[in-house]
């Protein structure tokens, strides 16, 4: 999947599925309580944040898929396009808002996206299909106990593109992933919290370090 720039530009996308096990996917989200009644949303929300905001604005080469695994009822996913959302905001409250507006809604059919706000859309499935549907891209599972995802010899390249392909990361919450799909790569020896490993993924692309693919 390619966006366009201005004169014709192309520039790849980034995308990541971030898994709440616990995550609530349907009824009345908890707004005062997403740590604990909400099943840690507080952590997807963070991860949501962290791929897809700068400083001052948003990444339009971002889409990010979160699924809702902890019910009730069968697992969910919410889809956010960065070229597409409108309104969204750095405040943890506002994005819940968001969400909260689509799991009070009926589950659309698996492989049926419906648009709840711009940019964000509601589905049914599990994190195995969002994978079939990244098919094409170099997938990535961060694992701290996987080879670096980073070439450790190189250096920070000026005009050299390293990775001209789309690229896909799978995070969890603070349960292990259910899938072996795609290439385990570490960030450190250190297990980092969801939001903070983003910010590094970002970090390696936004500055062309050669990746260990």
């Amino acid at each position: 999947m390619l966006f366009e720039r201005s004169l014709n530009e192309e520039i790849n996308v980034r995308y990541f599925a971030l898994v709440g096990h616990r995550a609530m996917s349907k009824g009345k989200l908890p707004l005062n309580d997403l740590a604990g009644g909400a099943g840690r949303m507080d952590v997807l929300i963070r991860g949501l944040m962290a791929a897809l905001l700068k400083s001052h604005g948003i990444r339009e080469d971002v889409v990010v898929v979160l699924h809702l695994q902890g019910g009730p009822g069968p697992h969910r996913r919410l889809k956010f396009v960065g070229s597409e959302l409108r309104g969204f905001h750095a405040e943890e409250r506002s994005v819940a808002g968001l969400i909260a507006k689509s799991i009070k809604e009926p589950m659309p059919a698996i492989g049926q996206w419906v648009e709840r706000s711009p940019g964000v859309y509601d589905g049914g499935g599990t994190l195995e299909r969002t994978l079939k549907d990244w098919q094409d891209t170099t997938l990535i599972r961060l694992d701290a106990d996987s080879e670096r995802l980073w070439n450790e010899k190189a250096i920070l390249p000026s005009t050299s593109i390293y990775n001209p392909t789309d690229i896909a990361f799978i995070l969890s919450d603070d349960l292990p992933l259910e899938t072996e799909r795609g290439i385990p790569r570490s960030l450190g020896s250190t297990w980092l919290q969801g939001h903070l490993a983003i910010g590094l993924c970002h970090f390696l692309l936004d500055e062309n370090v050669e990746l260990n693919l």
